[in-house]
């Protein structure tokens, strides 16, 4: 039985995939999922984006990766998303 702590991820929750936009605090990123949709009226396709503040225990991903995120149980005021992995590393600065 888990703790109170401990962090459950159901198979069968949402989940997206998406690029960390920031990662200054300390176990938080926020990550980007962009996508486009029609406007309704004009039928213009827009580019939106949907900003999730996501729990990474580990600190694991950096600012440019492309992660994996499930949705949890909240665990602050703004963070209901957990990282499952990091699919791809963004590329070193020079």
């Amino acid at each position: 039985m888990p703790t109170k702590n401990e962090l459950v991820i159901p198979e069968n929750s949402p989940r997206r995939i998406g690029i960390v936009e920031s990662d200054k605090a300390s176990k938080t990123r926020k990550v980007v999922i962009a996508y486009s949709g029609k406007h309704p009226k004009y039928g213009k396709y827009l580019r939106k984006r949907t900003v999730l503040h996501v729990h990474d225990e580990a600190n694991d991903s950096k600012l440019g990766d492309r992660v994996e995120v499930a949705e949890c149980r909240p665990i602050s005021k703004t963070k209901s998303w957990v990282l499952i992995r990091v699919i791809e590393r963004a590329p070193q600065a020079v």
